[in-house]
């Protein structure tokens, strides 16, 4: 992957499954315009969706392109991954510049589930780059300041 920014770069991350409390998940986006989108919906104790959106300084968007980049995610492909089941599914989409690329997976325990799948090497690189991107949007929400414009 070119670091080059003028290439267009989009992510999208979901985890999430349905239920006993409905359809719960946490989904996020980054846009090729900078925009950060994030929802994360759980009906536990009757709670509510949060969706924020706020866009990106062109340092942060920088360093999500070099995370994937040194990730070599793009060179993975999902054939051998756990399909998605009762406890949960993720996926993964990633375009930069020319390539585009969708993974779709379980959702992953821990480092016991990846050891045991068809391709660990595959999965651990998955596992740990959705890890590193859970860490930042956690990060993230926390700067987001509460009265960011709430999207529907």
């Amino acid at each position: 992957m070119a670091g080059n920014e003028q290439d267009e770069f989009y992510l999208r991350y979901y985890v999430g499954h349905k239920g006993k409390f409905g359809h719960e998940f946490l989904e996020f986006e980054f846009r090729p315009d900078g925009k950060l989108r994030y929802a994360n919906n759980s009906n536990y104790k009757n709670d509510t969706m949060i969706r924020k959106e706020v866009f990106l300084t062109p340092a942060v968007l920088r360093e999500c392109r070099r995370i994937i980049s040194e990730s070599e995610i793009m060179k993975e492909d999902d054939n051998n991954w756990p399909e998605p089941d009762r406890v949960g599914r993720q996926e993964l989409e990633i375009v930069t510049g020319n390539e585009h690329i969708s993974f779709t997976t379980s959702k992953i325990g821990s480092l016991v589930d990846v050891q045991s799948s068809k391709d660990p090497e595959g999965l651990r690189i998955f596992y740990y780059l959705v890890q590193v991107r859970t860490s930042l949007m956690v990060l993230i929400r926390e700067m987001i300041p509460k009265r960011v414009r709430v999207w529907k």
